[in-house]
């Protein structure tokens, strides 16, 4: 257990792919005006990710080395078709909101880093646990932007309104440039509180 909840406060905290490694920028740029758009894009990467690592690494040792990324990306699209199915299916209105976004969790680079860098040379069950930790870390940060842009640019969070009647919207929040101002906040926050613990440490 402890192994695994390892991988998790790595992917999660520790190496956070979104933070840390600074990937998988473009969509937490692009879908975090609101706090569901993000849940639900999170929560698609989070599944896409883990399962695809899982079966990259469960068809590693039969995969030939020369069609190996080929295989990947078929598998990952797979999954991502899966996906945008599930949500035009159940969810039309988010669907339609995510639009291509969905789509373009293929080339995400979140979850070809985790395949590449993990799941190629490792056992399938911690790939998928490795997935599923890149995928929330991401998710948090999506969440942590979201609720921001969403509060200060409509007064609400997930739809419930939050801030008095009085309170004038920020027009900029829910504009793309609006991510542009928070996500670097965020980033530089986590950075200054990862530098603390290491001098801290030594």
């Amino acid at each position: 257990m402890k192994k695994y909840k390892k991988i998790l406060k790595t992917g999660i905290i520790t190496d956070n792919p979104v933070l840390i490694q600074v990937i998988g920028i473009c969509s937490t740029l692009a879908v975090t005006n609101l706090a569901l758009n993000s849940l639900i894009m999170g929560l698609a990467l989070t599944f896409t990710t883990a399962l695809s690592s899982f079966f990259i690494s469960l068809l590693k040792d039969i995969t030939p080395k020369h069609i190996r990324m080929v295989v990947q990306v078929f598998i990952i699209s797979f999954f991502v078709i899966i996906v945008d199915i599930f949500l035009k299916a159940y969810m039309p209105s988010m669907s339609k909101t995510l639009g291509p976004y969905v789509g373009l969790i293929i080339t995400n680079c979140i979850i070809m880093g985790r395949a590449e860098a993990y799941a190629i040379s490792n056992p399938p069950v911690m790939s998928l646990v490795d997935g599923f930790a890149a995928g929330i870390g991401y998710t948090f940060v999506l969440l942590a932007v979201s609720i921001f842009r969403e509060l200060l640019g409509f007064g609400s969070i997930f739809g419930f309104r939050i801030m008095p009647e009085g309170f004038v919207p920020w027009t900029l929040m829910v504009m793309p440039p609006g991510a542009f101002f928070v996500l670097p906040i965020i980033m530089w926050i986590v950075y200054n509180l990862v530098n603390k613990k290491n001098e801290v440490k030594k």
